[in-house]
């Protein structure tokens, strides 16, 4: 698949309602959905209003993660459900339609674009996930991977 890589301004840090956990690559297809059900569970019982897309935020390249949902307001979470946000700032971003096994071609396509256009990855990256299909082909997730300034 051929990716579209663009530079955009994200101005707001969006809420969300994650589980931070530290987790190793090969754990990821388990963990990653297994804790976006924890937290949509959280946000049903605590009656969050509109809980959004599913999210996965990569602090760092030892994969501490935060797992979880967009929500439109801070809020009180519990001993594993907290409150969180989603990085403001200039992004490299492109789109993955297909199965989510085949994510890690979207984000070597960021990689090397930055590389390319000698821009500096400044950490941390995420991917919002579009909501489910039955045919992967139609599956969309956004990835987007913070630049330094």
């Amino acid at each position: 698949m051929a990716y579209h890589v663009e530079v955009k301004q994200l101005h707001e840090s969006n809420p969300t309602a994650v589980i931070r956990s530290r987790v190793k690559r090969a754990d990821l297809s388990t963990v990653v959905p297994q804790q976006c059900g924890e937290v949509w569970n959280f946000c049903r019982a605590a009656q969050l209003p509109k809980p959004g897309r599913h999210v996965a935020l990569y602090l760092d390249c030892e994969i501490n993660l935060e797992v979880g949902v967009e929500v439109t307001q801070p809020f009180v979470g519990n001993d594993r459900v907290v409150c969180s946000s989603l990085p403001g700032g200039t992004v490299a971003s492109t789109i993955h339609m297909g199965p989510y096994s085949q994510l890690g071609a979207a984000h070597q396509a960021i990689h090397d674009w930055c590389r390319q256009q000698g821009h500096t990855l400044a950490g941390p990256s995420w991917e919002i996930y579009g909501h489910w299909d039955d045919d992967p082909a139609k599956v969309r997730t956004d990835v987007f991977y913070l630049l330094a300034p």
